[in-house]
Formats: structure tokens, sequence, C-alpha cells
């Protein structure tokens, strides 16, 4: 399977970090680029260009991160800060204008009366991606 190019959301979890990882791993195989990137949700009260300091300073060390996590994979990413009102939606339009190969995406183990859930943007990304999406689910939290 020849990857190209993959796209890789961030957040500050450990399973975004570890889809970091895998992304690289994948990439290196075909010598293909990883793109990570962080979206900030704007709320819809505000302009979408708002300046957003402290989102977009957490967003930067995110990136950094991510940045470290592929360093720590022998790998070099490039990266990108965005601002949309939703996630999943910015994640898709920049997998399509980019023309990636595959997203890597990272989730948490969340539980809704009772059931597991992927939550609303893999939700999404997993329904309108225009290319193969790759879920890196993280490791369910042993009872004590």
């Amino acid at each position: 399977m020849q990857l190209r190019s993959v796209l890789v959301p961030v957040t500050d979890s450990a399973a975004s970090l570890e889809a970091v990882g895998i992304a690289c791993r994948l990439a290196r195989q075909s010598k293909g680029k990883v793109i990570a990137i962080h979206i900030i949700e704007v709320l819809r009260s505000l302009p979408l260009n708002v300046e957003m300091d402290n989102e977009a300073r957490r967003g930067e060390q995110i990136l950094r991160h991510a940045e470290e996590a592929a360093s720590g994979a022998g790998y070099r990413i490039s990266r990108e800060l965005l601002q949309a009102r939703e996630a999943g939606p910015a994640i898709v339009d920049e997998a399509r204008d980019r023309g990636v190969d595959a997203i890597v995406l990272g989730v948490g183990y969340k539980r809704l009366i009772g059931d597991f859930q992927v939550g609303r943007t893999a939700d999404y990304v997993l329904k309108h991606a225009p290319c193969q999406v790759w879920v890196v689910r993280q490791a369910v939290a042993k009872p004590v």
C-alpha cells in the first residue's frame, strides 16, 4: 500500500500521539509525508477569524508534542494550526484539499449509556472522509 501523504489530526490525548507514531511508520514505508493538524473550534457566536491567543498557544504546544512524537519515531512532519466551527468537517476538508491517501485518527475510549462511542468528530470523519481512515483507539483502563 502506497501512502504518499497522511493527515493526522492531533489533540492533547495519548491516542492522538500514538496516531502520529503510527502515521510516521506507515508513511516511512513509501517515503510519504505526514501532516499534523490541530483544530481550534470557534463558537458560532464569534467570527471565524477571531484571535484566540490562549487556544493558539495550547494548539502550538500540542503540535510541538506531535513533532516530538514523530521525531521519536525517526520521522519529520509538517504541522498546521487551523480554526473552524467544527473539527470533523475541517478534517475532511483538509484531507480533500490536500489529496491525502489516509487519515490516522486517535480516539479515546468513551462509554455513553454503557456502549462505546467514538465521538462526534471521529464519527463525522468516518462517514465523510474521501480517503482511508485508520482509527487508533486508546486502551481501556483496567479496573483497580
